[in-house]
């Protein structure tokens, strides 16, 4: 096989092939499965996909499960002779899971196409594995069946999702090793956490992105690119698993509401820092936000380019280019930590470079209290996404950031928005007509 990788090999080969050497070939996932869509290779009970719509992840569910019952050596040893489908609903498990355009049924085209008895919700393969569906609405189903493997679809919309998941487990205690694979658009619910912390969990990422090949063009105009780097474009495109802290000062439904596609006129405009106290590998991020005051009098976040682990010259000159880009009216920096110094490198990159310096007399919490304020008045937006500095605001508490780590765009982001509302006996730039 390794021939038909060489220029032109493989079209030449197609077209003399017969029609059930192609069939073979399409039905050989092992060849074209992305890396995220191929079963780990550690040790795992369960296998977690997660993934954002259209990514690919329930035809990876339907090749696993398929290679399950036929005994494929790519995932099993042996075939598995009893393997659970669970679905939200019988209706959702058999028109995605089973008769779906990913589905089951659609990955055969030979004499090993499995029976579907849909009076019994059951497929049937000529070498004895049955694979019977189940829906979350019917956990009674659950009892008493024993299986070997599971396959278990959109999880985080099952109805009675912690009870569903519970009376399965009970269920999967034949063979010598019983597996389970989940594949889901992810939400912050309970029971996913518990899946994602379990040491047995094996998991694979996989965005809408990443199957573009297979999708509308149209899909990524339309819909992809309206709602990238939003809380429900990384959620429903991304796959990731976006939750609020609800002790945090901020929430992103919040966020989300004030959201601007752009900002209007501004009266003033500022680039903020945060620097670090060293710049190695280890230390700090360098938190840089540039916001502007509009002629509203209400705030717009612009930007956020952060910087980790760089140089005291590298960051200056970031904030030297955002303060030209912008025609911003001051660089507000930090100083406790490097005094006059963080200023000088500053004024080596642009010696009229206009430079206030502020220092954190009180914690970052009572400093950002205010600042959170000023959204709960409506005071301020963001301008399109600014997805890690978001992160960042959903996950400051009391006690800072749930990773222990420092808050660098937030701290950035206090700044500008203090000096730009909060600060007294500033002027604002003329207005230009």
């Amino acid at each position: 096989m390794k021939a038909l990788h060489k220029k032109g090999n493989l079209n030449e080969f197609l077209q003399k092939g017969s029609d059930e050497l192609k069939c073979r070939l399409i039905e050989c996932w092992r060849l074209w499965a992305r890396l995220s869509q191929r079963p780990p290779l550690d040790v795992w009970t369960n296998w977690l996909l997660l993934g954002g719509r259209g990514a690919g992840k329930t035809r990876a569910g339907a090749e696993w499960a398929r290679g399950m019952a036929n005994g494929d050596l790519f995932f099993t040893k042996r075939p598995v002779a009893r393997i659970a489908l669970v679905g939200e609903t019988y209706a959702a498990a058999r028109e995605v899971m089973v008769e779906g355009q990913s589905g089951i049924l659609s990955l055969h085209h030979d004499g090993n196409r499995p029976t579907w008895t849909s009076s019994r919700r059951r497929l049937e393969w000529p070498n004895g594995a049955i694979a019977q569906v189940f829906s979350s609405e019917d956990l009674d189903a659950l009892r008493g069946p024993q299986f070997g493997a599971a396959w278990c679809d959109e999880l985080c919309k099952w109805s009675n999702a912690q009870e569903t998941w519970d009376m399965l487990q009970f269920g999967l205690r034949l063979g010598d090793f019983p597996q389970q694979v989940i594949t889901t658009t992810p939400r912050p619910i309970k029971l996913l956490k518990e899946i994602v912390a379990d040491e047995r969990t094996s998991i694979s990422r996989m965005t809408t992105d990443q199957n573009r090949a297979n999708l509308s063009p149209g899909y990524f105009d339309r819909i992809v690119n309206v709602y990238r780097g939003t809380r429900l474009g990384r959620q429903e495109l991304d796959g990731e698993i976006i939750d609020d802290r609800p002790d945090a000062l901020w929430q992103r439904d919040a966020l989300e509401r004030a959201r601007a596609r752009q900002a209007p006129d501004l009266s003033r405009i500022v680039v903020a820092i945060d620097p670090p106290i060293t710049g190695n590998a280890s230390s700090d991020a360098c938190g840089i936000v540039v916001a502007g005051r509009g002629w509203d009098n209400r705030c717009y976040v612009l930007e956020d380019k952060t910087l980790s682990a760089v140089s005291p010259s590298r960051w200056a000159d970031m904030a030297l280019q955002l303060y030209q880009k912008y025609d911003a009216d001051r660089v507000v920096i930090e100083t406790n930590q490097g005094g006059d110094m963080a200023e000088s490198v500053l004024r080596a990159a642009d010696p009229a470079l206009p430079v206030r310096q502020v220092k954190a007399s009180r914690g970052k919490w009572l400093r950002a209290e205010p600042v959170a304020h000023l959204y709960e008045r409506g005071l301020v937006s963001h301008v399109g996404t600014l997805p890690l500095l978001e992160d960042e605001m959903c996950d400051f508490g009391l006690e800072g950031l749930s990773t222990g780590k420092s808050p660098d765009r937030l701290d950035a982001l206090v700044w500008a928005l203090t000096e730009l509302m909060l600060t007294t006996g500033e002027r604002p730039r003329a207005r230009v007509v």
